[in-house]
């Protein structure tokens, strides 16, 4: 029986429902719907009330204060569509140690370097000193950069008022807590109330407002998924612990591209952008070895050159062995499906390990051909030849089916050297200097390479 009166609802998503359930209906989290007590009133009517700033024809809005302002901070620039706009929450989530706050720190000293206002860096994780010492480290110390070690929103919005910051950068907004709601920092009703506290802050004030967030052991921002709503930008800062790599991803962006990547290396002495990062995902070497294929992924607007490799070895135990590293599994799966299908190389009884270099994760079909190739070439023991590309994605059928922007692939490909390319067929208008052939099945593009 549900008791009269009584209303329940998500704390994640804020989705209500009449009874309660164990999995939300509308975010598939487990154990968040909670007992509201009493049903909402009935809505009242709103009386109208006087507008804050008479409305505008469109043409008349002046657009010159919302312009991006730069970070200093180039491949940051590229992902955010310019820089931060005043007034813009941007939230930056990460795994524990993979160079989230060396970043913020670059960007509040660049921001304050470049005069357009003092930065406020607020840590609730570290203190004041442990922030400066990694400052010094880095060569991020300026007069205009401001520390505050706190956890309290209401002292948060006390160093604003004597500051003036240009740019307010909180890590990380589950240590924050507001005297106004009751529960523990980082817990779903504290997150929520600090977000909107800052949020409303900035738009208040046209401050632009970072945060840094936790992640998930799956990779997905830590907290309510209103969190994620509640901003303006949702970037992830991705990286392997045992690579210099880090690529800033955009997933939510109000004011730019939402699938723009930043490409960043993390060095001893601090971090710094890559514009040219096609070389860090290739393995240049002289001969030739079996077992690697070269294609070209892309990531927002940015074409990236990356290697695939495989191994294809003789099974040590009954149950053949399937690894993979920096690709999607599932994908890798149906491509071992067709090669044996419909290439005639039988893998079954194969232990196969297929991996990317540099740390890069693919998960775009059309790096399908060269998983094709690269296992093909492990398998007969032959070189691909170390001047070829090859981009597509393969079909159930063994088809290879067309990817957009293969003109701005190969372009890419052909400023870095390589001389020659697999595509699938009609590929568009493509650039001088690369010799194409096009390839409609996966038995043509073997008989191809074999040939290259």
């Amino acid at each position: 029986m549900v008791k009269k009166g009584t209303s329940y609802r998500c704390g994640e998503c804020g989705y209500e429902a009449a009874k309660w359930v164990g999995r939300c209906p509308e975010c598939q989290a487990w154990g968040t719907i909670e007992e509201r007590g009493d049903a909402r009133p009935a809505i009242a009517r709103v009386a109208a009330g006087a507008p804050s700033a008479p409305a505008r024809p469109i043409g008349q809005v002046d657009v010159e204060a919302a312009r991006a302002r730069t970070t200093g901070v180039g491949e940051l620039d590229r992902v955010l569509g310019g820089g931060l706009v005043p007034g813009a929450v941007v939230l930056l989530a990460g795994e524990p140690g993979v160079g989230k706050s060396t970043l913020l720190l670059e960007v509040a000293y660049q921001w304050a370097r470049g005069g357009t206002g003092p930065a406020l860096y607020v840590t609730g994780e570290e203190s004041a000193g442990q922030v400066r010492l990694r400052a010094e480290r880095t060569k991020n110390v300026h007069e205009r950069v401001f520390l505050a070690a706190e956890s309290d929103l209401s002292a948060i919005l006390g160093h604003v008022d004597a500051v003036k910051p240009g740019v307010l950068i909180v890590d990380s907004v589950q240590t924050m807590a507001s005297p106004q709601v009751e529960g523990a920092p980082g817990g779903v009703t504290q997150v929520r109330a600090v977000t909107a506290g800052l949020v409303a802050l900035a738009k208040e004030r046209g401050l632009p407002v970072v945060l840094v967030g936790h992640v998930t052991k799956d990779g997905s921002v830590a907290g309510p998924r209103v969190l994620e709503h509640l901003v303006d930008v949702v970037l992830h800062f991705e990286g392997d612990r045992h690579s210099t790599l880090r690529l800033v991803r955009g997933v939510k962006n109000r004011f730019g591209p939402a699938d723009e990547i930043g490409c960043f290396e993390l060095r001893e002495d601090g971090i710094v952008g890559v514009p040219d990062p096609s070389g860090l995902f290739l393995n240049r070497r002289e001969d030739a070895v079996p077992g690697t294929a070269v294609t070209v992924t892309v990531e927002g607007k940015r074409p990236l050159l990356c290697e695939v490799q495989a191994l294809v070895s003789s099974a040590g135990a009954p149950q053949p062995r399937r690894a993979v590293s920096g690709l999607d599994s599932a994908r890798v799966a149906m491509v071992l499906a067709v090669l044996e299908k419909r290439g005639g190389i039988r893998l079954g009884d194969r232990d196969v390990y297929s991996a990317t270099v540099g740390g890069m994760k693919v998960t775009e079909p059309a790096v399908d051909l060269a998983v094709i190739l690269a296992l093909w070439s492990s398998v007969r023991d032959v070189a691909l030849s170390p001047r070829l590309v090859v981009v597509g994605e393969v079909g159930l059928a063994g088809e290879i089916r067309r990817v957009t922007g293969a003109g701005r692939r190969l372009a890419e490909a052909a400023r870095l050297g390589f001389t020659h390319a697999l595509v699938p067929p009609d590929p568009g208008k493509l650039p001088d200097g690369i010799r194409v052939l096009e390839v409609d099945s996966v038995a043509a593009a073997l008989h191809a390479a074999n040939h290259a």
